[in-house]
C-alpha cells in the first residue's frame, strides 16, 4: 500500500501541510499529543494490579458495614436518650 510513495512525495505533502496550518499551530498540536500520550503512560504504570483492585472492593465493603453499624448504634443511643427525657 505504501510502497509506491516516495520520500520526496512525503516531503511534498510535509509542505503542504505546514503551509496550511502554519508552525505554531503544529507545534501545539505535537505538544499537546505528547502530553497526553505522557498523562496516558502514568497512568497506565500507576494503576493498580488485578489482585489488588479484587481486595479493594471487599476492604471497602467490610469498612461500609462497620461504618454503618456504628452509625445504627449511635442513632439507637439517640433515640433511647429522647425517650429517657
Amino acid at each position: 500500500m505504501f510502497g509506491n510513495i516516495s520520500i520526496w512525495q512525503l516531503l511534498i505533502v510535509l509542505a503542504i501541510i505546514v503551509l496550511l496550518f502554519g508552525t505554531k499551530k503544529l507545534r501545539g498540536i505535537g505538544t499537546d499529543l505528547g502530553s497526553a500520550i505522557k498523562g496516558f503512560r502514568s497512568s497506565i504504570k500507576d494503576s493498580p494490579s488485578d489482585d489488588e483492585a479484587a481486595e479493594q472492593p471487599a476492604q471497602l465493603n467490610e469498612q461500609s458495614k462497620a461504618a454503618s453499624s456504628t452509625n445504627k448504634n449511635a442513632a439507637t443511643e439517640a433515640s433511647d436518650t429522647k425517650d429517657k427525657v
